[in-house]
């Protein structure tokens, strides 16, 4: 259990509101991919949220009786990015009303953890915002690179992280942006840009990089999570992408510095070509595209 007032965790945050036997169940089942941070008040988790050390929130079904429902509806309506998942681990008299209260104060994710696959289901969810986080923190920066850049060069490098691990090859990218793989790789090879496989992987590694950064996670935990067929295949991408072990990779690289790598790698060295290249559609030179990207991803402050 993680309860640091002071600094920012460095992966998600979860801030509970449980029972002392739900906590004991959530620490075994988070197996360190995420932070958990136990609050025995409401004002705690609030203050989780707002001061931004909390990036989701887990409510006890069965504690909803002792909850103030204000400050429940506060969370709900101010912070509506910040997943608020109520959490079911037992049947009680009150259950169905407590439930559907819940949901009339905005809380919209219920886990069902009476079965086993329910602990499942909430890793699944928590892990799904951790790659939000880390997509919009990537884009972020990126914008900023590629500012003025056409809009279906930003789609590419959007579709790099919001469809992983969906998108593992380039002919499911090339699918992705309506082109033919053949003529994805010609256009790259024409602007003299790395090949779009380049970017995918070491996109597909600034992912394994932020799943470093939990202790509990293993190299098998690593490669399944972002659908490898094996252990064995994630070790040989490391080794032929970065020319080092998972081991070494994991010793070298957090997310941050495998996304200054990837910028220095494959963006800003390119950073002119890319602003007027166009993986999708081919223009003249003398025609810049008429309303350039307008990224949904902005720099912090």
């Amino acid at each position: 259990m993680h309860t640091a007032e002071s600094q920012p965790p460095t992966g998600l945050a979860v801030s509970t509101m449980l029972s002392p036997a739900e906590r004991a169940r959530v620490d075994i089942a988070s197996r360190g991919l995420y932070e958990l941070v136990h609050r025995d008040s409401l004002d705690d988790v609030l203050k989780d949220v707002r001061e931004r050390r909390a990036g989701a929130v887990v409510f006890s079904v069965a504690r909803y009786g002792i909850l103030p429902t204000s400050r429940i509806a506060t969370l709900v309506r101010e912070f509506p990015q910040v997943p608020a998942i109520a959490l079911l681990t037992s049947t009680e008299e009150n259950t169905p009303l407590a439930t559907l209260s819940l949901g009339h104060l905005g809380v919209r994710t219920l886990v069902d953890a009476r079965a086993p696959r329910g602990w499942s289901d909430l890793r699944d969810i928590l892990m799904a915002e951790r790659a939000s986080d880390l997509e919009r923190d990537v884009l972020a920066q990126l914008a900023l690179d590629l500012a003025g850049a056409t809009r279906d060069c930003w789609r590419f490098f959007e579709l790099l992280f919001s469809a992983s691990p969906r998108v593992l090859v380039v002919r499911q990218l090339a699918t992705e942006l309506g082109v033919l793989p053949s003529t994805l790789l010609s256009r790259f090879f024409r602007a003299n840009l790395p090949a779009p496989k380049r970017y995918l992987s070491l996109a597909r590694l600034i992912r394994a990089a932020k799943l470093f950064e939990n202790a509990g996670f293993s190299v098998a935990n690593v490669a399944n999570n972002l659908e490898y067929s094996s252990p064995q295949s994630f070790g040989r991408h490391v080794r032929i992408v970065m020319r080092m072990s998972p081991v070494q990779f994991r010793k070298s690289f957090d997310s941050e510095k495998m996304t200054m790598f990837f910028r220095e790698e494959l963006v800003l060295p390119y950073r002119d070509v890319l602003r007027t290249f166009s993986p999708v559609a081919t223009r003249p030179p003398w025609i810049r595209d008429p309303g350039n990207f307008r990224p949904r991803y902005q720099a912090a402050g």
